[in-house]
């Protein structure tokens, strides 16, 4: 698939090449991207001249992971947004957001787009999230996207050769107001 490139009121979202090297791997030398990403610890430009030249490229040419760089109108990066396919119609989301623009709600803003997009575009019918357990800031994005937070997965993340719980939430077409591509059949209610 050819990358697409993706509009809010603020951002830009598009995807990333050689141009962003600097700041991709600027961006992540922030210890908390380290901490609560899978990204590399410690981050080295070699690590970001593979991302921008082979992964993201790789992911769009193979339809496995949809990666958006999400930037200011002045060209500044803001955060890296990945969609990452999981199974038939799921696909999880992934996240971080640079330092000094993080609380003015960019990662929700890229978040929504991306998921629109997904379930327009892609006839994804569920987008997960997970973040380990802690991670607030990306609980915080998630929830004000309109994920729905359905629990705590044990030893399901496992970052840098550790093993960590993990919160998952959902968001579904239906919770944008937008149509399924696949029926849902919700399971019933239980009487309390």
């Amino acid at each position: 698939m050819d990358p697409v490139t993706l509009t809010t009121e603020r951002l830009l979202l598009r995807t990333v090449g050689p141009q962003d090297t600097d700041a991709v791997y600027e961006a992540a030398q922030d210890p908390d991207i380290q901490r609560w990403t899978t990204v590399p610890s410690p981050y080295l430009r070699e690590h970001a001249e593979a991302f921008v030249a082979q992964i993201v490229p790789d992911g769009w040419a193979d339809a496995s992971m949809f990666t958006f760089g999400f930037f200011l109108p002045s060209g500044e990066l803001v955060g890296m947004l990945g969609l990452t396919m999981r199974s038939l119609g799921v696909a999880e989301v992934g996240f971080w957001t640079a330092k000094q623009h993080r609380g003015n709600g960019y990662t929700t803003e890229a978040t929504l787009a991306v998921s629109r997009w997904a379930f327009t575009r892609l006839s994804i019918d569920r987008v997960e999230w997970r973040a380990e357990v802690g991670n607030a800031g990306s609980r915080a994005v998630a929830e004000r996207a309109g994920f729905t937070v359905e629990g705590t997965l044990r030893s399901a993340i496992n970052n840098k050769g550790v093993r960590r719980d993990c919160w998952v939430g959902s968001l579904l077409p239906s919770d944008l107001g937008l149509p399924s591509a696949a029926p849902y059949l919700p399971a019933p209610s239980r009487p309390s």
